[in-house]
């Protein structure tokens, strides 16, 4: 038996990787904030699956998670661990409260950061654990290389979980521990709808009347998501892959949401989402 810890399984990305690297025959350990969600998931996944309480924001709660995840692997070790819990804020970075920044930085970034000092020993950084060749995966996202307007503090998350993970891929070479980003488009998924609510704070800024604009673009771009388990299909291949990728981006649309982005001149891609988005 391999065993696998997700973080925020409760729905989306993380709950159908959980379902699907269930069906591959891993043995999985989902976070999630509240027990109700913990007691409903053991239901929706039966004996292959422990649910871990925690918040990725609470170092107390992470360390008890690694405990008791130990006391089950033992030695064993685990074959993965999936950083995937995460918020998106959205809106002018001119008005975005700080602490709202702060947050979504605590939790993208700070949170995989703290999860990750706390597993890397059942991963293999102690030399107690079988494990060996084991996997970080970090869900990143598209806007992990490409910032869209009115997305500034979700891409300096993405940004940094980026840098982060380079940097610590290279470090990790010393356990023969891999670290392997995924970096996802739009994906049919409940934070989705949970990003809309943050527009509606800004009526009375210069940015009302674009922001109401946006809306139609980010419902078009929607009409594009992708079914959650492309991600999932993808985590599977880096896990089991002899020679994973370092990047496996999933944008929707290859040209436009892609390679233009990332690879025309700046000033011209300037020019092109200020007009698209009528700033």
């Amino acid at each position: 038996m391999e065993y696998i810890v997700i973080t925020g399984v409760s729905t989306g990305i993380g709950y159908d990787a959980a379902r699907y690297l269930i069906e591959k025959g891993y043995y999985i350990f989902g976070s999630v904030r509240k027990q109700s969600d913990a007691d409903g998931l053991k239901v929706d996944f039966g004996d292959r699956f422990t649910p871990l309480v925690f918040d990725v924001t609470d170092i107390k709660g992470i360390k008890n998670a690694a405990s008791q995840v130990k006391a089950i692997v033992g030695n064993t070790g685990l074959k993965a661990l999936v950083n995937n819990a995460g918020i998106a804020v959205l809106g002018p970075l001119m008005h975005l409260p700080v602490e709202e920044f702060r947050k979504q930085l605590d939790v993208n970034v700070l949170g995989v950061f703290s999860v990750t000092q706390a597993f890397l020993p059942l991963l293999g950084a102690d030399k107690k654990t079988k494990q060996s060749s084991s996997r970080i995966i970090n869900i990143s996202s598209v806007s992990g290389k490409i910032a869209f307007p009115f997305l500034g503090a979700y891409a300096a998350s993405k940004h940094a979980l980026e840098g982060m993970s380079d940097s610590l891929r290279r470090e990790l070479k010393l356990y023969d521990i891999d670290v392997i980003l995924i970096e996802p488009g739009n994906i049919i998924t409940p934070i989705q709808d949970k990003s809309r609510k943050y527009f509606n704070r800004f009526q009375k800024t210069d940015y009302a009347s674009i922001l109401e604009g946006a809306g139609p673009i980010l419902e078009d771009r929607l009409k594009f998501a992708m079914s959650v388990e492309v991600v999932s299909r993808t985590i599977h291949k880096a896990i089991t892959s002899k020679t994973p990728k370092v990047r496996y981006p999933l944008p929707n649309k290859w040209i436009s949401g892609w390679y233009l982005p990332r690879f025309l001149p700046a000033r011209i891609v300037d020019s092109l989402v200020a007009k698209a988005f009528g700033i």
